[in-house]
């Protein structure tokens, strides 16, 4: 048996939320060269510009879409034009996110809301509106981009720690749910991972020294360095394909290790 079949996202549908650049767009890249018909969205048509330009530069074809995932009329709207335009979704990552580093009692309820709303509603809404559909056509995959916040505290993150642990839970009650109807829902946990949204973390100081987050992160993972966004395409396609059939309701995290080490003895 060719178990490299299993692997195989050939003529599937992968819809990749807010997969303009970064971790969403590595994910997306993973998938086209599995096979996968890429179908992604951003929240501005300058974003998702920038997404097409990005994909076509890369040889893949993409059909890009301007939604606000936190918006239901929207999403459900984007739904019914990907159906007529490329096929109803077989797969889901739900990757679109915000972060405000902010300490807890600094942050207006207004931010810590905002934060809710698109790292946990909008998995929910996303994932309500391509659900019947997977349902009719015998099964699907989801995937949530969840963090390593979803078991973790830390400072400044408070809202993004309850969204990214509330999404964990979700996960497994979507796989709970719809599981008999050959639905597999599953996270992946990146760990720290080197993209824009991370790079204040990585800026060199003023006197060349690394930031001191950066020594913190290094210093902590087991293989003595940041991700990168590429470093989730494998675990996102194995989510993604029929390797996974029997996965469901599971958290990967891809660390590089930090969850299973203490850390170094001060020397």
């Amino acid at each position: 048996m060719d178990y490299t079949k299993n692997y195989s996202l050939e003529g599937k549908v992968a819809w990749i939320t807010g997969a303009s650049y970064g971790i969403g767009f590595a994910i997306a890249k993973a998938m086209a060269e599995a096979g996968g018909k890429i179908v992604f969205n951003d929240i501005r048509q300058d974003l998702v510009d920038k997404g097409m330009a990005a994909y076509e530069a890369k040889g893949i074809l993409a059909h890009g879409y301007v939604c606000d995932v936190t918006d239901e009329n929207a999403v459900n709207q984007t739904v019914e034009t990907i159906e007529k335009e490329v096929g109803s979704v077989d797969i889901l990552v739900n990757n679109a996110g915000i972060i405000k580093r902010i300490p807890m009692i600094e942050m207006s309820a207004a931010d810590f809301r905002q934060v809710i709303d698109v790292d946990l509603n909008a998995p929910f809404i996303v994932s309500k509106a391509v659900i019947p559909a997977m349902i009719k056509k015998g099964g699907g995959k989801i995937i949530n981009i969840c963090s390593m916040m979803s078991e973790f505290g830390r400072e400044t993150v408070s809202a993004y720690a309850a969204a990214k642990g509330g999404l964990k839970m979700l996960t497994r009650n979507i796989a709970s749910e719809y599981g008999e109807y050959n639905i597999q829902c599953n996270g992946i946990g990146p760990g720290y991972i080197a993209t824009p949204q991370t790079a204040p973390l990585r800026e060199k100081q003023p006197d060349g020294s690394r930031h001191p987050f950066d020594q913190f992160i290094v210093s902590k993972t087991p293989a003595g360095r940041w991700g990168e966004a590429s470093d989730l395409g494998g675990p996102a396609v194995f989510l993604a394909s029929a390797a996974s059939d029997f996965v469901n309701g599971q958290i990967l995290y891809v660390d590089g290790g930090i969850q299973a080490y203490i850390g170094k003895q001060p020397s």
